[in-house]
């Protein structure tokens, strides 16, 4: 497995992103224009094939960075990619200068998120008419 940071956004996630979140899971507005401010990290695996993806960004009135759009493709799921991804992130965030990352969960992935150190604040909100729900960790 391989992990690329990229600065600009690359037709891989695009794939990714569509097959879980538009295909998948019925989400209309996947892209937007964060992601071309955002930094994507993306996994390969030995074949040299995309596997999983994440956004990160500065969220300025949150005073954070933010993580988004974690997704693997479905055929890769249970095999601990996300965490790995999520890891990466997190590694990033701290090269940034920064102590914290936050997200925006949907609350059936919440417990994914928790058992890696996330905890919930706030009220539990729809987006797209899925419940999220806004998970902080210290990295």
């Amino acid at each position: 497995m391989k992990i690329i940071t990229y600065e600009q956004f690359p037709d891989c996630v695009k794939e990714i992103r569509e097959a879980v979140f538009v295909k998948e899971q019925g989400f209309r507005d996947e892209f937007d224009e964060t992601d071309a401010a955002a930094v994507h990290i993306v996994m390969f695996d030995d074949a040299g094939t995309p596997v999983g993806t994440c956004r990160v960004f500065w969220d300025a009135e949150r005073a954070s960075y933010i993580l988004g759009r974690l997704a693997v493709v479905k055929e890769r799921r249970g095999e601990q990619l996300g965490s790995a991804i999520l890891r990466e992130a997190e590694r990033y965030v701290q090269k940034m200068g920064q102590a914290q990352l936050a997200l925006h969960a949907q609350c059936t992935a919440s417990g994914f998120y928790e058992k890696l150190g996330y905890v919930a604040f706030g009220e539990v909100a729809p987006e797209q008419g899925c419940p999220h729900v806004w998970m902080k960790k210290a990295v």
